[in-house]
This record gives C-alpha cells, sequence and structure tokens, in this order.
C-alpha cells in the first residue's frame, strides 16, 4: 500500500480554506440578518432660512416669496465696467530668449504677462519698472504698450 499524497502543510492550508470559507459566509449572513431602518424619511435632509442642512421641514408660515424683478441674474445695465488705465509695477521674470515675461502690478498681487513685441524700444529686464495697459488675452491679461519708467 502506497503513502497518502497529502502532506501535513497541505492539510493545514486546507483547513485554513475552509475556515476562512466559513468565516465569510457567517458574516454574509450576520449582514443579511440585520435589518436596516432606512426609509424615505430617513433619507431627507433639508436647508434652513440660514442655509444649514436639518432634518427638520421647513415651517411654511416662514416661507419668503421673491418678486420676479427683484431677481437679477447678470451684471446690472447701469453699472459700467470700469477701464485700470495705465499700470505700474515691477519684471518679476523675463526670458530674453522665449521673449516673454511677468510684471507684478503694484498695489495688487496680480502677474501680467508681457511678451517682447508689446515693449517699447524693447529695454526690458528683471527688476525694470514698468508702465502698461493690459487687454484680455487667451489665459488671461497681457500686458500691451509696455514702456520703462
Amino acid at each position: 500500500m502506497g503513502r497518502s499524497q497529502e502532506t501535513f502543510g497541505k492539510k493545514e492550508v486546507r483547513k485554513n480554506k475552509q475556515k476562512k470559507r466559513k468565516e465569510k459566509e457567517a458574516k454574509r449572513l450576520e449582514k443579511r440578518g440585520k435589518e436596516t431602518s432606512s426609509s424615505l424619511d430617513d433619507m431627507i435632509a433639508w436647508v434652513d432660512a440660514d442655509g444649514n442642512i436639518t432634518d427638520t421641514p421647513p415651517d411654511p408660515e416662514e416661507k419668503f416669496v421673491a418678486e420676479e424683478a427683484d431677481i437679477q441674474i447678470s451684471i446690472p445695465k447701469d453699472a459700467e465696467v470700469e477701464d485700470p488705465g495705465v499700470l505700474t509695477g515691477t519684471v518679476t521674470f523675463f526670458n530674453h530668449e522665449k521673449g516673454y515675461g511677468f510684471i507684478k502690478v503694484d498695489n495688487s498681487k496680480d502677474s501680467i504677462f508681457v511678451h517682447i513685441g508689446q515693449v517699447e524700444n524693447e529695454d526690458i529686464d528683471d527688476g525694470y519698472k514698468m508702465e502698461f495697459e493690459t487687454e484680455p488675452g487667451d489665459k488671461g491679461p497681457v500686458a500691451i504698450k509696455v514702456k520703462k519708467i
């Protein structure tokens, strides 16, 4: 008669796999056995007058009705957009090889893109005080009519 093909290690591996299967099945049955009380009323949230989320519905007597004429979706027609005119700033970075750089606007944290083609007499370098105007570009404001102060 031959020896058993199953070694001690193989028996242990098989026992561990069976044990894990039983534990997994027990957990699955335990989850299935728990009843959840998730009704629609438990899932609804309300927003109060201050914008806070709450679980109580708003009082219908405190309801606010806005007039249609008072609602403004865009900029009012009587408001004019001011042109900033001529700005001043300091060149924080300029790459002469590529011909572009950035000017930090005085009294602001904004940096404006500048191209060598917009610089009059092409005298620009890091640290220079410049005077310029802006116009909208593809990726933000662009400095035009740039002059050294």
